[in-house]
């Protein structure tokens, strides 16, 4: 049976919630850690942020003779080459997408867009309908819960329960989680997501500032890149490979198959 690619965006009306950082780590995760086949098709146009940060990796791998070094020995050892970053528009993205499937020799099992923060952009309500899966960024801050809410249930109202696009999954889930905060506090958000409908995930992101850091020469040991899988002991305790599992389990990887 052909395997079906999935279309899949962090996504939130609220900026610096962190969803251009944990598409790249979840990214290079899943492809260079788990040997999914990914793609990312960047629209958040104009800055295109992930497709601007795979250029200066290459550059630095260029010019450092380390990095260039451990490129090497990585990608030889995996036999697999750099997943594909794609600038793009939201109005484009689908067809850049499709493009990107078209000329690859190998199926993708994802495809990770990176949108705008807004919906008022042109083209990204219906870029969010062709999603299969949309995971939502919120964190315990009362202004940023409520905006994020706000968007989630207008997503929830307007595309999901109104059968409009591929949406089959919207997901919440915690990131800059501060662990001095109480517990119940979380409980009480959770209840009141919960009450909208909407779903919360299991895994939580802690607030480090390794998630804004990329890939420098400055420093050996990497955790963001586009290039690159995290470096174990920096992806201890960040999480994201717990978030990475979590959201095969939602997509069902395992059962859609690698090729």
């Amino acid at each position: 049976m052909k395997k079906q690619t999935l279309f899949v965006a962090f996504s939130t009306q609220k900026g610096g919630m962190g969803k251009t950082a944990v598409t790249v780590l979840t990214a290079s995760y899943l492809h260079y850690v788990k040997g999914y086949h990914i793609a990312v098709v960047d629209c958040d146009f104009p800055q295109l942020s992930i497709f601007h940060e795979r250029r200066r990796d290459g550059e630095l791998i260029v010019r450092d003779g380390y990095f260039k070094r451990a490129a090497y020995d990585m990608f030889r050892s995996l036999g697999i080459k750099a997943y594909p970053v794609k600038d793009s528009t939201p109005e484009k993205a689908v067809e850049d997408a499709q493009a990107l499937m078209e000329n690859s020799q190998k199926e993708f099992d994802v495809i990770f867009f990176d949108l705008p923060g807004t919906l008022n952009s042109g083209g990204v309500i219906k870029t969010l309908a062709a999603m299969d899966y949309i995971f939502t960024p919120v964190s315990a801050d009362r202004f940023v819960l409520e905006s994020t809410l706000q968007y989630a249930t207008l997503l929830n109202e307007k595309l999901i329960s109104a059968g409009k696009g591929n949406i089959r999954g919207l997901h919440l889930f915690w990131n800059m989680v501060d662990g001095r905060e109480k517990t119940p506090l979380y409980e009480a958000y959770e209840n009141a997501i919960e009450e909208l409908g909407l779903q919360i995930m299991k895994t939580s992101l802690p607030n480090s500032i390794r998630f804004r850091k990329e890939m420098s020469g400055d420093s050996r040991n990497i955790f963001r890149s586009t290039l690159f899988s995290a470096d174990k002991a920096l992806l201890k305790g960040s999480n994201i490979d717990l978030l990475a599992d979590e959201i095969c389990e939602i997509l069902k990887l395992n059962d859609n198959g690698k090729q």
